[in-house]
């Protein structure tokens, strides 16, 4: 005889710290899973009243008495299906990562989460407390264990509740995007099932959380470790997975499933991160300094496609050292977004201050000061334009220039949200050949030239720093692969060049610790997965 079980996936964008719209997102994909679905069960993401990662909130009491309601506050509002949710659970012993498993009007089943991930973005080791208990509750006569995230990646949780009888594992998370990280989800994923010989559905939070992004790709794998479905990546969705159960074996209908490559999941990771930025964050939209370079004609393309072109806004402002180049690079760029844009001079503002500063410069020599002052003045103009539209200055920076101090503190460094700060030059390249893959809207002669700060007669990138072809592998290599400098220059690299790069990279740790928040794609992003001292004596 079989057993059929539909499972409901909810992938949901939810806020951190929205309580009472998380809820209400709850139970209206609750109401759907049940009336349009004909589900058995939804499975909700991680914490998913309080969104995640709701950090220092946590230690808050009133916080976690809100969230406490809100599960009362679900129950009393839902019946017909069961729901696995994820919230804050107080016990004498602490708070803990808990999920309940409610059903008319009760709470038939609780689990903690037992491993406490405490490395990169995570610190969950500053809330919470580790659980210890399985959980396997029958539901439709199927037994269902619950894992919590982390716990998925480590053998003994599914092992354990398997052996507690479990015919179906159903794990919440809320798993940053990463480069690369969907392919390691699956290969764990399938590693537990196969080993277990039990199915797994695994929820995903998706969405923009400051400088975290959340992709989504909830899946349903197969006892013998194959994807059956996948609920697709950067969009909210409620989707039914169908199970069949023997007294031998299961089985989960397939659907046809369509994995983007590399160059688009970062694309779309970037417009979604940078939307949710503007928009839980009530911003009227971004404003973006374009400079006729590569780095703003990529931001303002992805700000165009996550916020539309009537919530964006592009300013040129150029100055003695703008080539006739880039005036026509910016306009081109503009027109082919359809973005609003206009043209303030740097040039007044710059003559006042060089006429301000002459006394206190007299027998200097011009240097990178004046250069910097003319990003000064380009900041300071984006932050007065913001304050009088409520547009937020995206900075256009990129992780190559971020990590050698390649840019100017409080000038082209000013704004609130960095969409390129995780991309590395080459990277940008990469993307906007596959942003024109979709429509052309940034010019070819804008991906060729050269790229140029324009703060002095004829510079070029190349006058301070290495090739982008050159730096790019040296930064992933120290950054990434945390290599030394031996092992950097055994792959061929020149000594002398390596010893400059890795000065460079320590000497600006204090430029990074005060440029804005951004998008991270990287498990060595600038932030909080990298903790460097500023003051910092060792040169390896």
């Amino acid at each position: 005889m079989t057993k059929k079980l539909c499972v409901a996936i909810a992938q949901l964008n939810l806020t951190v710290g929205d309580i009472s719209g998380n809820l209400e997102k709850h139970i209206q994909a609750a109401k759907k899973a049940r009336d349009e679905l004909a589900a058995d069960l939804i499975v909700f993401p991680e914490l998913g009243f309080t969104g995640y990662p709701p950090e220092d909130l946590l230690l808050r009491p009133a916080f976690v008495a809100q969230a406490e309601e809100a599960l009362q506050q679900f129950i009393k509002h839902v019946s017909g299906i069961y729901s696995v949710i994820g919230h804050p659970r107080q016990t004498a012993k602490g708070l803990q990562n808990a999920c309940s498993i409610v059903y008319d009007g009760e709470i038939i089943a609780q689990y903690a989460k037992q491993h406490l991930p405490n490395y990169g973005v995570f610190d969950e080791n500053r809330y919470f407390v580790p659980g210890s208990m399985q959980t396997v509750a029958n539901i439709k006569g199927i037994p269902v264990g619950v894992v919590v995230c982390e716990d998925i990646w480590f053998p003994g949780p599914i092992q354990q509740t398997v052996a507690n009888g479990a015919r179906l594992i159903v794990t919440p998370n809320a798993s940053p995007f990463e480069v690369m990280k969907h392919e390691q989800r699956i290969e764990m994923l399938a590693k537990r099932a196969k080993q277990n010989r039990v199915p797994i559905i695994y929820v995903n939070t998706v969405g923009g959380q400051d400088d975290i992004i959340f992709d989504g790709g909830s899946l349903a794998i197969t006892e013998t470790g194959e994807v059956a479905q996948c609920a697709g990546f950067f969009n909210e969705t409620v989707t039914p997975v169908d199970i069949e159960f023997s007294s031998a074996d299961s089985r989960i209908t397939p659907k046809s499933i369509s994995l983007p490559a590399d160059e688009a999941r970062i694309y779309q990771a970037l417009v979604l991160g940078l939307r949710d930025y503007i928009d839980k964050n009530k911003f009227s939209g971004g404003l973006i300094g374009v400079s006729g370079g590569i780095d703003s004609a990529l931001t303002l393309a992805i700000a165009v496609d996550a916020l539309g072109k009537d919530r964006v806004r592009a300013v040129f402002m150029p100055s003695r050292y703008t080539a006739a180049i880039s005036a026509e690079e910016e306009a081109a760029v503009t027109k082919n977004l359809g973005v609003k844009s206009e043209i303030i001079s740097i040039e007044a503002a710059f003559d006042a201050l060089l006429n301000s500063l002459a006394p206190a410069f007299a027998g200097k020599q011009a240097d990178v000061t004046e250069e910097n002052l003319q990003s000064r003045i380009r900041g300071t103009m984006l932050m007065a334009l913001s304050n009088k539209s409520g547009f937020l200055v995206l900075p256009t920076g990129n992780r190559s220039e971020m990590a050698v101090g390649y840019c100017t503190l409080y000038g082209d460094t000013v704004g609130g949200y960095a969409v390129l700060k995780d991309i590395p030059k080459t990277l940008v390249y990469k993307l906007a050949r596959y942003r024109n893959t979709i429509s052309p809207v940034i010019p070819e002669r804008t991906i060729e030239r050269a790229p140029t700060a324009e703060l002095a007669p004829n510079q070029k990138d190349e006058d301070s720093l290495p090739p982008y072809s050159v730096l790019d592998p040296i930064l992933e290599l120290y950054l990434n692969q945390q290599l030394g400098i031996d092992d950097i220059c055994a792959k061929g690299f020149d000594r002398q060049l390596v010893e400059r790069i890795i000065t460079l990279i320590r000497r600006n740790e204090y430029k990074r610790r005060q440029f804005p928040v951004g998008a991270r794609i990287n498990h060595t992003a600038f932030g909080k997965d990298r903790r460097y001292p500023i003051v910092n004596g060792w040169k390896g």
